[in-house]
């Protein structure tokens, strides 16, 4: 069921809900997934962010998000030059991606400390995104709840490791997903939950000595 902030929209600095307000929760969660201030962005855009990005704003939105934005931050508007004084080295580029949503940008970003990640995400309407991407792996990821992402050896055992952390946290799963390439081969765990994801979560992951890798990604 919708409810009626889907169908009015939300709280932004204009002109479109799909192309300001998305496009801006697109870069705010590409930065978060990135987990550092970003140093430099190739952004590349297709179908129609691709065609009127510069006339609908979408540039300003994406680079504002970026930059920590939220949609309704009247420093959207002065966005670009916001990240030239902060150093924020951007570029725009059209990318062909077939049937992807029309809506869609691809982040490929090096933050201050040196971490590169490559974020996709689609503006879906009313405001609403969908990353889509991190680096190689295909996942799904809306945004509105806190979550935390675990990169491990697709094996039995990891699910069970990080739910009994998270369950001596008392942090309830509100979602679950796994994506793999391949069975047996690196995996990605996005774990959507109702509680914030403390710094000493993150770290008794980590302890656990069965995954790669893990952050987290507040809500936005």
């Amino acid at each position: 069921m919708r409810g009626v902030f889907d169908i009015v929209g939300p709280i932004m600095i204009g002109p479109s809900s799909s192309h300001t307000a998305g496009a801006a929760r697109l870069g705010l969660m590409a930065g978060k997934i990135l987990g550092e201030p970003v140093a430099k962005a190739e952004i590349l855009l297709h179908g129609s962010f691709a065609r009127t990005y510069r006339g609908h704003g979408t540039d300003k939105a994406l680079i504002g998000g970026l930059l920590g934005f939220s949609p309704e931050d009247e420093r959207i508007r002065n966005a670009l030059e916001i990240a030239k004084e902060r150093g924020l080295e951007y570029s725009f580029a059209p990318i062909d991606l077939g049937d992807a949503h029309p809506n869609t940008a691809m982040f490929v970003m090096t933050g201050v400390n040196g971490r590169k990640i490559t974020v996709g995400g689609a503006s879906i309407g009313g405001g609403n995104i969908e990353v889509r991407n991190i680096d190689t792996f295909q996942i799904a990821l809306s945004g509105q709840y806190p979550s935390l992402i675990i990169v491990h050896t697709d094996k039995p055992g990891v699910i069970r490791e990080i739910s009994d952390v998270l369950a001596k946290h008392n942090v309830n799963i509100a979602f679950m997903r796994v994506f793999r390439r391949n069975r047996g081969q690196q995996a990605m765990m996005i774990i959507e939950t109702d509680e914030e994801l403390t710094e000493d979560i993150i770290q008794d992951c980590r302890s656990t000595g069965v995954i790669e890798n893990a952050f987290a990604v507040p809500a936005i």
